[in-house]
């Protein structure tokens, strides 16, 4: 079959760059895992790339045509094609408890959501590389301080080492987005467990986060905090202004309160 025709419902950019799907898939340490997942290979411009690695390559794809174009292209795929949505995909019915790298040209319209799942499936993803948009890319890459921290920053660098990588251009995509592009890679930390119930901190990041021009004093007025607690100097800063550890200090601190 010819080529596949990008759909805007699927936020599809084909990436027409064979240099950049290259250093894309080289990102990839190949540490620690012997299987990569590529979510939304379009036409296999990056799935070629990692069909020459040591590695088992394994692709998902939602759009139907896309997968046509691949199990007709790529005979190597054979068996390996999932065509099914990552975001409700049920990772232990092909990998069982196997630990795999996520790669991927990412989808703008999905891609946080994207990352949220990656960190669902922590304990199986040792690494996590790919393409974004440019301002996402940094967003989850940024440190505290500044207006694009947020709680993509803070929830990803808890569990990963987050890296931005290099930046791609609008012009090497068919059909170009408006927007330019970021590639990063997330390597998990050794020790990616977290010393407080980790279903209370992500719920402290957000919470702080959804009214982040607020202090923490106010923002986490649900928690019902002790007077005591509420004296406390840490909750006299904005949530840009704490650091990861100190989410995590915050998140004991709320948790010995008897939330």
């Amino acid at each position: 079959m010819d080529k596949v025709k990008a759909k805007k419902h699927l936020g599809q950019h084909f990436l027409k760059d064979e240099s950049i799907a290259k250093d894309i898939a080289d990102t990839l340490t190949l540490n620690g895992y012997k299987k990569v997942l590529e979510i939304g290979p379009g036409m296999g411009v990056l799935t070629k790339y990692l069909l020459d690695k040591d590695i088992e390559t394994y692709v998902i794809e939602i759009d139907t045509e896309s997968v046509q174009y691949l199990n007709a292209h790529y005979p190597k795929l054979h068996g390996h094609i999932i065509s099914e949505d990552f975001l409700k995909y049920n990772i232990t019915k092909d990998f069982a408890d196997e630990p795999l790298a996520i790669i991927g040209n990412f989808p703008y319209n999905i891609s946080s959501q994207i990352v949220f799942r990656a960190l669902e499936l922590r304990e199986r993803i040792p690494e996590f590389s790919g393409m974004f948009q440019k301002e996402v890319a940094e967003r989850i890459c940024e440190k505290k301080g500044s207006k694009t921290y947020g709680i993509l920053s803070v929830l990803v660098q808890a569990f990963y080492d987050a890296e931005y990588l290099f930046t791609v251009s609008e012009h090497v995509f068919n059909p170009p987005p408006k927007v330019k592009s970021g590639v990063l890679r997330l390597i998990r930390k050794e020790n990616f467990h977290l010393p407080v119930d980790e279903k209370l901190f992500f719920s402290v990041v957000k919470a702080a986060f959804n009214q982040r021009r607020k202090t923490l004093r106010n923002s986490l007025k649900t928690y019902i905090l002790t007077e005591n607690l509420k004296e406390d100097s840490i909750f006299d800063l904005r949530p840009e202004q704490l650091s990861v550890e100190q989410f995590i200090e915050l998140t004991q601190k709320i948790a010995a309160n008897g939330v």
